[in-house]
């Protein structure tokens, strides 16, 4: 069975194919020296580039998965143009390509349609529903949140996803920047949310602290970076919510805290001082859930795991930790072509819509 994974949830237009478990490819092509500037993401800057960049990775995955093969082919144009008659970058560069390929190879399509930017999720929605229209392959639709829990049950080896062994219940810790929840998991597929941010993600707070510091962005990274720096760490930052009874977080007032320290200007270790505070109350919430549920394994997913300093503290911590492949924290489309396999299939595209606020 071969899938074909579509992400477009922030800023990284990611398209991805599997055959069962081989990993034919994975392209990603990221927008950060785009929002750069700013220091955080434009949706519809965001959206604009991807519906750029949405052709140009397509045709590089399925080039790399030998898929591609030059062939004139009729598509009803008329259709795909219902589906991106708002797009219309889009829509030139879809035909294009539908009408001078041949219809790969491809069993169904895994989407992303929901949690994101709104004008992000609907770029890569409407891209499948074009695909799905003009070869007639049907879509199978993707939470974002599940599929950064999903890839973390796999290791990747010679380009090929080897399931890890998962006992149930678990312990699942999405931390990214849009998102920061822990979530009892009974099983593949059943879900309940525990504990969740309260204003900013985890991501998002780093990404503002990075912008305050005026060190980079994305923040996770600059800071990480900056961390390495400091000698021998003085300052003092608050670890909201962390004694709390409650599996819920707030990192809103971290940030407000290193906006008003007078001792900002040493860098590097208000950098390594953040860093900890956030590895802090994530660590001890997920802890104090482990024991509640009596967890027989924790599960990390996000673009925040990608810190090597959280996942030493982690994988110290707990000798049951299930992290994501080296190069699947952050945004990516293998993780939703996984997710499309473990997920229920279907082929009503036109009812698929973007659900921004979707939960999981």
């Amino acid at each position: 069975m071969r899938i074909l994974g579509i992400e477009t949830s922030c800023d990284d237009t990611c398209v991805s194919v599997i055959k069962d478990l081989d990993i034919l490819a994975n392209v990603v092509s990221s927008q950060t020296k785009v929002h750069q500037k700013w220091g955080g993401v434009y949706p519809t800057m965001a959206r604009r580039e991807h519906q750029k960049n949405l052709p140009i990775v397509f045709k590089k995955a399925l080039d790399k998965a030998n898929l591609l093969v030059k062939k004139k082919s009729l598509v009803r144009e008329d259709k795909i143009k219902e589906i991106l008659f708002r797009e219309d970058i889009l829509l030139k560069k879809t035909l294009n390509i539908l009408g001078n390929y041949q219809k790969p190879d491809i069993d169904f399509i895994a989407v992303t349609y929901g949690p994101g930017l709104d004008p992000s999720l609907w770029s890569g929605i409407n891209f499948a529903k074009a695909i799905s229209a003009g070869w007639n392959i049907p879509i199978v639709p993707v939470n974002h949140i599940e599929a950064h829990l999903l890839i973390s049950l796999f290791e990747i080896k010679n380009n090929r996803l080897k399931q890890k062994n998962v006992q149930f219940p678990a312990i699942g810790l999405i931390a990214s920047g849009g998102h920061t929840q822990l979530v009892l998991i009974k099983d593949i597929g059943k879900y309940k949310t525990i504990g969740e941010t309260r204003d900013d993600a985890a991501g998002e707070c780093l990404d503002k602290i990075a912008r305050i510091l005026n060190i980079g962005y994305p923040g996770g990274p600059a800071i990480a970076k900056r961390a390495k720096l400091c000698k021998k760490n003085t300052i003092t930052l608050p670890r909201p919510m962390i004694n709390h009874k409650n599996y819920d977080f707030s990192f809103s007032g971290l940030k407000t805290a290193v906006l008003y320290s007078k001792e900002k200007e040493n860098i590097n270790c208000m950098a390594k001082e953040t860093e900890q505070a956030v590895i802090d109350v994530l660590l001890k919430k997920t802890v104090l859930a482990s024991k509640e549920y009596k967890a027989k394994n924790i599960i990390l997913g996000g673009g925040v795991t990608a810190n090597k300093e959280l996942r030493r503290q982690f994988s110290k911590e707990f000798n049951n930790l299930l992290l994501p492949p080296k190069g699947a924290q952050t945004d990516n489309a293998l993780m939703i072509a996984v997710a499309g396999l473990m997920s229920p299939k279907t082929k009503n595209y036109a009812n698929i819509k973007s659900n921004p606020n979707l939960r999981i």
